[in-house]
């Protein structure tokens, strides 16, 4: 890919992935706010892959360095490659779907899916020919099966990347098995996580002697994760039942990028980490995710060894959130997150191994200051709610911000002094100086003018401020990727575009020469889903929207007592829309219960939303996809408006310049086309089984009237429209009855 030169340690603060492997072996299938209202959300899944691609090479089972497979792995890909003949997989995976076959065998509920055959189909003929597939794959098709009965028939070495923690584990603890078994394979896969996934047995020691922990709930998490950790064969942290992945105490057990000693670490031989590379370096068929994989892209080029070049098929499940991934690997970070971090381990770490040398507490002092005092002078006096995402040219240039960059950047001046004159008494102290270096660098790098193509901009919210250069998509980094060595490169999702082009995800990811298939979804919309967009409705812009949103969605609700989501597009409204609906259910004697994004964990809340029937979920970005309530838990659906992009948000501008440069229409071209993408995703928590009936309402009149409100209309599955409310009330009391029944 060409860049600008960089230092590869100039490193995103958001935290992204790391490895957890563990085994499965085929034999016995075992598993061994702001003022445009516009919502900018954290995202769960990146744990600082960086860290984990950055800090050592690819550890193969002998402890040498390098990314070639495993010499058993290598030589299973070369006896299938001399086994297979054109057309051979191809028609042993038409066999393995079709009725009789293995499937059919092992699974009395199996029936052969003409979708699904497709998929597999085109699948198998990409990895037959080293090609690169992009499928978009309806809800119901069975896409997982569609691309994993190929790569396990095909007997190469495969990578699989796919969005989240929670769909890892899908995979690798639940498809991947019954595959194994069903097929008689004996292959072995290992699933590779974020660092922050891991327990990192040197830092829980380090917490077993120190008062920083934040109360006594951590005291007690802490307690829990010792026990937990004489038994566990992986360190992965989901074996815990319970413990929120959002809690405080796994930063303080778990390593970064940042504070990893490598092999100066006391702990390395049996490092959970160390073990996971080991695992995935003798597995034929690794699970990673998004971050990771940037991770591994673009470390490459400082001469770590990579994974990637020893694979020879590579299959990108939830394709449609790797440009965002990669733009937040791709892209340079520098963050107050980061700054209180180091400063926190600074004082620590100086306290017990150079007490008395240095002035710790003012030195950490200095740098928290700094933290503050950039977000301070990023928010502007603005009271924020959610984080605001601003324009470089906002803050640069001004006074004080110019004057808190220089803060920070002579705060952490001082910081690599101190650590140089003791970084000789132990590694802590030595990465320590490493670790204050490249922030240092970063806020050199913040106070230049930004690089020729890459676009800056601010995060900044309640606590935290981010300042942030990215590209404006990933192309050149999957080209040169794809470029690099041979091998089937395969993408799906079940939202990948508009057209048969799938051309709103082939562009921007550089994969204009793709082979693209669409396969639609074998569910009956038509007979089972219906379609309401309100005609005569407040229009988003006006100040009743919001209300207006919860006076009908109260309305909907309480016909079928429940079971159902509101989707909004900004933080804004969650509470507007919540507080209508609480006030219309008292006054209307309806018990049920109005549930919140930000009220509870992510998962907590859908799963009382499940258990508890009579409930309404008020949600946002989070909770548009990678969403699944099947049967009749969810029956209606609002979306308050097109989710059209924030036009002031300095990506979109950046971009909107340069379709305007290349003489095309950004409105159509890249407004348009990101609200039917994200339209079908909300639309898709609807109907999630062949049996689910539901009804979708989107509270925006231009998707009736406007000139494009067609086009999104024919993104959307072939629901039937009803022409008003009281033909939506009449298909929820027929969903109520059939439910009650």
């Amino acid at each position: 890919m060409s860049r600008p030169d960089r230092d590869p340690s100039l490193d995103p603060d958001a935290t992204a992935p790391v490895p957890d492997a563990s085994r499965v072996d085929g034999r016995d299938g075992a598993a061994v706010d702001d003022p445009t209202g516009v919502l900018v959300e954290d995202a769960d899944e990146a744990d600082d892959a960086a860290s984990l691609m950055a800090d050592a090479p690819w550890a193969a089972p002998d402890g040498a360095e390098g990314a070639s497979a495993s010499p058993l792995a290598a030589s299973r890909a070369r006896a299938a490659a001399e086994a297979l003949r054109p057309g051979e997989l191809e028609q042993s995976v038409v066999a393995a779907f079709d009725t009789g076959g293995p499937l059919s065998r092992h699974d009395p509920g199996y029936a052969p899916r003409e979708p699904q055959q497709r998929m597999a189909l085109a699948v198998a003929q990409a990895i037959a020919g080293r090609d690169t597939l992009v499928v978009e794959a309806g809800t119901g098709v069975g896409k997982t099966f569609a691309y994993l009965v190929p790569a396990l028939l095909a007997g190469g070495r495969t990578l699989i990347s796919t969005a989240t923690k929670s769909l890892q584990d899908q995979l690798f603890m639940r498809d991947l098995p019954r595959l194994l078994d069903t097929f008689s394979l004996p292959l072995r896969a290992a699933l590779l996580k974020g660092r922050g996934s891991y327990l990192c047995l040197h830092r829980l020691e380090q917490a077993r002697h120190s008062a920083e922990l934040p109360d006594r709930r951590a005291v007690a998490q802490l307690a829990r994760i010792e026990r937990w950790a004489m038994g566990t064969h992986t360190g992965d942290f989901s074996e815990i039942d319970g413990l929120d992945e959002r809690s405080p105490i796994i930063p303080i057990v778990s390593s970064t990028r940042d504070n990893c000693l490598g092999t100066d670490c006391p702990s390395y031989r049996e490092c959970h980490v160390v073990k996971a590379r080991r695992e995935a370096m003798e597995a034929d068929l690794v699970v990673v995710n998004h971050h990771l994989f940037f991770a591994d892209l673009v470390l490459r080029d400082s001469g770590v060894a990579e994974l990637l070049p020893s694979v020879e098929v590579a299959i990108f499940d939830e394709a449609h959130q790797l440009p965002e991934a990669g733009l937040n690997f791709l892209g340079r970070t520098l963050g107050s997150a980061q700054m209180f971090d180091f400063a926190r381990d600074l004082l620590a770490q100086g306290l017990a191994h150079a007490r008395g040398m240095q002035e710790w507490q003012e030195v950490a002092g200095g740098v928290e200051r700094g933290a503050r005092t950039l977000r301070l002078a990023c928010a502007g006096g603005r009271d924020l709610r959610g984080v605001l995402k601003l324009r470089w040219n906002e803050c640069a240039g001004r006074t004080d911000f110019d004057a808190a960059l220089g803060q920070v950047a002579q705060a952490l001046e001082l910081a690599v002094d101190a650590l140089a004159t003791v970084m000789e008494v132990g590694p802590d102290l030595a990465r320590l100086h490493e670790r204050a270096v490249e922030l240092y660098k970063s806020a050199l790098l913040f106070a230049r003018d930004p690089d020729a193509g890459a676009v800056r901009w601010v995060d900044v919210g309640t606590h935290q401020v981010r300042l942030i250069e990215s590209p404006l998509d990933i192309r050149e980094a999957m080209q040169e990727a794809r470029a690099s060595t041979p091998k089937a490169w395969v993408f799906t999702s079940a939202t990948l575009g508009e057209g048969e082009d799938l051309g709103w995800f082939t562009e921007p990811a550089g994969l204009g020469d793709a082979r693209t298939l669409r396969v639609g979804s074998p569910f009956d919309y038509p007979a089972h889903a219906r379609l309401y967009v309100p005609k005569h409705f407040p229009k988003p812009s006006e100040p009743d929207h919001g209300e207006s949103v919860g006076w009908l969605g109260a309305r909907l609700a309480a016909k079928l007592g429940g079971r159902t989501f509101i989707l909004t597009t900004t933080l804004r409204q969650l509470q507007v829309v919540s507080d209508v609906l609480r006030q219309r259910f008292e006054e209307g004697g309806h018990r049920i219960e109005v549930l919140v994004q930000g009220s509870m964990p992510k998962r907590q809340l859908l799963q009382q939303f499940v258990e508890q029937p009579a409930s309404v979920l008020v949600g946002s970005a989070s909770f548009w996809e990678g969403i699944d309530v099947p049967g009749d838990a969810l029956q209606c659906v609002v979306i308050d408006k097109l989710p059209f992009p924030p036009p002031n948000d300095p990506l979109v501008e950046a971009r909107v310049a340069r379709l305007e440069s290349e003489g095309r229409n950004p409105f159509m071209e890249y407004f348009v086309a990101e609200a039917a993408i994200a339209l079908k995703q909300g639309a898709g928590r609807l109907i999630r089984t062949e049996s689910d009936r539901g009804l979708l309402v989107v509270c925006d009149p231009r998707l009736a009237g406007s000139h494009y409100g067609k086009r999104l209309r024919e993104a959307l599955p072939p629901m039937t429209q009803v022409p008003d409310e009281a033909s939506a009330h009449a298909w929820l009391t027929e969903l109520k009855t059939a439910h009650d029944a």
